[in-house]
């Protein structure tokens, strides 16, 4: 598969280096479908679990997710990812997730529960420093996961106006601004105490989101109000169709380009769920295996959907059924500890 200047599409894919993962793993996204081939690997900074491309592709962004916690940039202009400069301290500890907003890649740290702002410069490499550090207060009822905040991911949201960061120690979302590199909260919009939210997805109509819950596996459907910046819960569902058997954790979300369908990923279980869009309701579809281990993050690229699968160390990909939007299991790629995959 190629992009619209022919030159062959590419997956990369992060691990964790501490679980015996190589790195961040390019792959060549085949061209009569969706599968995967390993090209080459880079293991610049240690655990890699979450990337994000910058606009234009020309750059990549990886957290460190470890204890001290950083940010690293890579060109990706050429067949092997090349560092940008040396990774740059984020303030906080166990940074999960990243991505890029008004000149700026954000980090959410789970460990310490804060969110930080790091400068790109023109040329995409980072400036050196964190311009700011948002600390997030406040805790939970869950006993073990909820003593205190955990910034789980942090995204733009459509309009492009707002950052929103979803907080599983706060059960809570945060909807920021960002001015002259500082961070403030414009708005704290709670969720079901206890439900622990993770990830967030929106819908591209740019009016809805779905915030995935971890610890308790369910799926919340809101209404986003972009002139406001308003995030507004409206309906609650469970993932799965019976009760799990054990632990179920769910871990990824995403919605389909068209709008029609929401996957969402459930480790423990190790399924991927299926439900169809119906207006502000949701109905699930069904269920189907994740072809391996703790799926911990799930991408849709090109009409197939994409497992990261830590514990079995591989990625797995499904062709999508374009009436039900159920994947179909197509073929999986060896990547040990595999973390996160997204696509150039």
């Amino acid at each position: 598969m190629t992009d619209g200047g022919g030159r062959r599409r590419r997956a990369f894919i992060g691990s964790f280096t501490a679980a015996g993962g190589p790195g961040i793993v390019t792959a060549a996204v085949a061209a009569d479908g969706g599968a995967l081939t390993a090209l080459n690997n880079v293991a610049g900074v240690p655990d890699p679990s979450y990337l994000a491309l910058a606009p234009g592709g020309d750059t990549l962004y990886a957290v460190s997710e470890t204890a001290e916690g950083a940010v690293a940039a890579y060109r990706v202009t050429g067949e092997r990812p090349e560092q940008a400069g040396a990774p740059v301290p984020v303030g906080g500890s166990g940074p999960t997730h990243l991505s890029v907003f008004d000149g700026h890649v954000l980090t959410a740290n789970y460990g310490s529960g804060s969110v930080t702002a790091v400068p790109v410069r023109a040329d995409g490499s980072l400036a050196g420093a964190a311009s700011d550090v948002l600390q997030h207060k406040g805790s939970g009822p869950h006993n073990r996961r909820q003593q205190g905040p955990h910034a789980h991911q942090v995204q733009p949201d459509p309009s492009g106006r707002w950052a929103v960061s979803i907080d599983l120690g706060t059960d809570s979302v945060r909807v920021c601004t960002l001015t002259g590199g500082s961070l403030a909260v414009h708005r704290e919009i709670s969720l079901r105490p206890g439900s622990g939210p993770r990830h967030l997805a929106f819908h591209p109509d740019g009016a809805r989101a779905y915030v995935l819950n971890e610890l308790t596996p369910t799926l919340t459907v809101c209404r986003w109000d972009s002139s406001e910046g308003l995030l507004e819960p409206l309906t609650e569902h469970q993932v799965l169709p019976d009760a799990p058997a054990g632990d179920a954790y769910p871990s990824g979300v995403v919605v389909s380009p068209d709008g029609r369908f929401v996957w969402t990923a459930t480790r423990g279980e190790d399924v991927l769920s299926t439900f169809a869009v119906e207006g502000e309701e949701l109905r699930l579809v069904g269920t189907v295996p994740c072809g391996g281990d703790w799926p911990r993050a799930i991408a849709e690229s090109g009409g197939f959907l994409y497992a990261a699968n830590e514990r079995s160390g591989n990625v797995t990909w499904f062709a999508l059924d374009p009436a039900t939007g159920l994947p179909r299991y197509e073929g999986s790629l060896a990547v040990p500890a595999a973390s996160c995959v997204v696509f150039d």
